[in-house]
């Protein structure tokens, strides 16, 4: 008589649910890694912007330092492979997604809630639109000359020291009080930095995406009523092919999984069956190659 015991086949909705699991702890992991290796690039590409619009405002011819590579390699690669620095390399993002994650256990551990608080998607859709006129003013004020006198009024320069394991200087009071307010926002609002006040993410809108480089969803396929991506989207998308296409999409690939049906996809993901490890991996590691020759290059500048 046998006494094994056979486990039973997990359905398609069970496998599914592991699936995302493990993409999200592989996501999580990226995350982390790049957080504790390459927490200023954000900073970096940053302040590339700030010295262009500051050579064009003061008449001096453009150059070449080492923050604006860094801008060209991070637009360079966002080009080639989608706004992936956003949605697994960014150490803000990073940030982000942990604070969020964690006021949803907050909420539903100590407040008892079934589901977490967001926006509404009207408030959404208008605080999108707020990034593009703040990269706009910040463009006019490094053009007038005028953006180093508000230094200490930064949120990014706080979180750029933080992450240096600096404390804010003494001037620095209205920054932390704005950082301060960006992480309550980030506990109400997935990726709430990223979609209404980051002039980066604005920046990477407005880039072109190469078409193999961009998700595309089979609309004829999905059940009736579903819209299960649009609910796992942490920047709101309606996830048609009109808004893959746009500058909106993080490429967290959350929605890649979610779909019963499987018709979100792109090539690499078909390449490999639908695995998402390998090319997540490939593409962390070739933006680890770049960050390293941008911060070797940086290295050389200052020496």
């Amino acid at each position: 008589m046998m006494n094994e015991t056979q486990k039973k086949p997990l359905t398609a909705a069970q496998k599914r649910q592991r699936a995302l699991k493990h993409r999200a702890w592989l996501r999580a992991a990226v995350q982390v890694f790049f957080f504790l290796t390459m927490p200023g690039a954000f900073v970096a590409g940053f302040s590339g912007v700030k010295h262009l619009f500051q050579w064009i405002g003061a008449g001096e011819l453009l150059r070449l330092d080492s923050f604006v590579l860094s801008l060209i390699g991070l637009c360079g690669f966002t080009v080639l492979f989608g706004r992936f620095f956003c949605g697994y390399v960014c150490a803000f993002g990073g940030l982000g997604d942990f604070v969020y994650w964690l006021s949803g256990l907050v909420q539903k551990k100590l407040l008892h809630r079934k589901k977490q608080f967001r926006l509404p998607e009207r408030a959404v859709r208008w605080g999108q639109k707020v990034k593009y006129l703040l990269l706009a003013l910040i463009a006019v004020l490094c053009a007038l000359g005028v953006y180093g006198a508000l230094t200490g009024t930064s949120p990014w320069d706080v979180f750029s020291r933080l992450t240096a394991l600096k404390l804010p200087a003494a001037g620095y009071g209205a920054g932390v009080a704005l950082f301060v307010l960006i992480l309550i926002g980030m506990a109400a609002q997935p990726r709430f930095f990223c979609q209404f006040l980051c002039p980066m993410g604005a920046v990477f809108a407005l880039l072109p995406v190469l078409p193999f480089a961009r998700l595309h969803r089979n609309g004829t396929r999905c059940i009736p009523g579903c819209s299960a991506c649009a609910r796992r989207c942490p920047v709101d998308l309606k996830l048609d092919d009109a808004n893959l296409r746009g500058g909106e999409c993080i490429a967290c690939e959350a929605c890649v999984g979610t779909c019963p049906k499987g018709n979100i996809s792109r090539w690499d993901i078909r390449l490999f069956r639908g695995r998402l490890r390998l090319p997540v991996l490939i593409k962390a590691a070739l933006f680890f190659a770049l960050g390293v020759c941008l911060g070797l290059c940086r290295f050389i500048s200052v020496r």
